[in-house]
């Protein structure tokens, strides 16, 4: 596996700017606070379904949410 495609992020930014806390944005997406923080952290990357609900719910494109 090439250490270079490592999925990255903007949802921190993404959230701020919609003005929702990690544990609104996280109950919009039927997750917990922690797994928010770990996603923003790159910490972990979120399943397709996840990225999706994440997308939706901050009204983003993928392409500007997720990137690598």
């Amino acid at each position: 596996m090439n250490n270079d495609l490592v999925l990255k992020n903007n949802l921190k930014e993404s959230r701020v700017k919609k003005g929702l806390s990690q544990e609104e944005l996280a109950r919009l997406v039927g997750t917990t606070r922690q797994t928010i923080i770990s996603i923003e952290k790159n910490a972990f990357n979120p399943s397709a379904k996840l990225a999706l609900l994440l997308c939706i719910a901050l009204d983003e494109e993928f392409e500007n949410l997720f990137y690598f």
